[in-house]
């Protein structure tokens, strides 16, 4: 059995289940991957927002990955929320001393509602040091914009946005059109720009308040399927039909902003 697919995520914990690591561990669990972890932040949060932030010391984080990195044979590893510089640089650092493969990185910098995730400074460290080490990025569009400084407002902005991430030293940048602007569209929109080509994706547009954890679960499911050896972009069609899945099936749980459905996609 030891060659069962296995990934690791370094993420914060969500309390709510909707989220971070919860979320990440559910999609390599239902995509036939065995997950691992290093926590960066313990939140408290359910459906109705985020009430206490408890970042974890750097040793225990870099002891998490350690750990891990030693023992498993980790194929993939998805970087989740991250927080402020010192737990950037840590996790940078120990990304290249445990040459961990298959970087994804979901740069979680602002909220469903808008608010930032990460004070500016850390914006510019997590491009410095984290960036360079991806094989793929998954922004979503103000995400996009605050790496960048390029409004994006069609495709020709937005491949403007994904080739300055690659000079940076990203590889495949996803830039995810959720956020859109004309949200009032039936159809959900994403860019992917790899090194060699780029090609959209579409969805429709399904009203629901039901989306929490949507981002981890995308950028969680292409680091399962990168984990298993399929390529970039097998993998991020794989990840768009299982976010699409879990958000048109929702559950219905809680009484705010409710997490996505990791069971609606069966494929296999």
């Amino acid at each position: 059995m030891h060659n069962i697919p296995q990934a690791l995520t370094i993420a914060g914990s969500d309390s709510g289940g909707g989220a971070g690591i919860q979320a990440d561990l559910k999609t390599f669990q239902m995509r036939n991957v065995f997950g691992t972890v290093a926590i960066t932040a313990v939140t408290a949060q359910n459906t109705l927002g985020v009430f206490d932030i408890y970042p974890v010391s750097l040793a225990t984080i870099r002891a998490q990955i350690k750990a891990v990195a030693e023992d498993f044979s980790l194929s993939a590893v998805k970087i989740g929320m991250l927080g402020d510089v010192d737990i950037i640089e840590t996790v940078a650092d120990c990304l290249q001393q445990h040459q961990l493969p298959q970087i994804v990185l979901d740069p979680v910098m602002i909220a469903k509602g808008g608010a930032p995730l990460l004070p500016n400074h850390a914006v510019a460290a997590l491009k410095q040091y984290i960036v360079p080490q991806a094989k793929v990025i998954t922004p979503n569009l103000p995400e996009a914009e605050a790496l960048t400084g390029i409004k994006i407002i069609d495709e020709a902005s937005a491949e403007k946005a994904a080739r300055l991430l690659q000079e940076m030293g990203a590889e495949t940048v996803v830039i995810k059109g959720g956020h859109s602007q004309n949200s009032q569209s039936a159809v959900c929109l994403d860019w992917i720009f790899t090194p060699t080509e780029k090609f959209t994706l579409s969805s429709p547009r399904f009203p629901t308040q039901h989306t929490h954890g949507t981002g981890c679960t995308f950028s969680a499911c292409i680091t399962a399927e990168l984990a298993k050896g399929h390529s970039v972009e097998q993998a991020i069609h794989t990840a768009k039909a299982f976010i699409t899945a879990a958000i048109s099936h929702p559950l219905n749980l809680g009484h705010g902003h409710g997490p996505t459905n990791h069971w609606a996609y069966q494929d296999e």
